[in-house]
């Protein structure tokens, strides 16, 4: 037993002291890019995998929508159609009333949690994100019809337009939102800028 003891203390005490002498040496730790400069240049022009990217692929893919309506897709939608689209893809996680689900809430439910009515500044982006990321189990699945309905029905719960309205992507970007005014563009200069 006396043995392992001294053995242990034994490589104990080596091991710190080569840390301590390490550290009295003052030894330059290297870059994570020393020598990247030459590992790049051993790259092939070309990885010879995969294909080039046809335009009708790019085309799905690039389905962004901004903040002025720029990517919008022709349609329109109501929140009596889009009540049935989220009653069958969205409730089981947002709830049947947009705020009792296990997810994030989208209509106020007198928490203070931030939802559509009070966060988003944009209502195009919100017919962005869902056609982008929703439902959460099966992203990019739902139509643009689907979507605009399900954006109407959203605006609609969150008291922005009224029940009986249609949005379409003219009247979609000329919905004001409420938190609009809380955001401020950024035209910071000089320095890098970040935009």
């Amino acid at each position: 037993m006396m043995i392992l003891v001294i053995v242990i203390f034994g490589i104990v005490g080596c091991r710190n002291s080569s840390v301590n002498e390490s550290k009295k040496e003052n030894v330059p730790v290297e870059s994570w890019s020393d020598g990247l400069k030459e590992y790049e240049a051993s790259w092939p022009n070309r990885f010879d995998f995969g294909r080039s990217a046809s335009k009708e692929f790019i085309a799905k893919w690039d389905i962004d929508v901004r903040p002025d309506g720029r990517g919008l897709p022709k349609g329109n939608g109501r929140p009596a159609y889009g009540a049935l689209m989220y009653k069958q893809k969205c409730a089981s996680c947002h709830g049947k009333n947009g705020y009792e689900g296990p997810e994030v809430k989208l209509v106020d439910d007198g928490s203070g949690a931030n939802i559509i009515g009070n966060y988003w500044p944009y209502a195009t982006t919100i017919f962005d994100y869902i056609r982008r990321a929703m439902p959460f189990d099966r992203p990019g699945s739902l139509t643009d019809q689907e979507v605009y309905d399900i954006t109407a029905y959203l605006l609609s719960l969150n008291q922005i337009i009224d029940a009986d309205d249609e949005i379409n992507e003219q009247s979609l970007p000329k919905i004001e939102m409420p938190a609009r005014k809380q955001y401020v563009l950024d035209d910071r200069k000089g320095g890098k800028e970040i935009k």
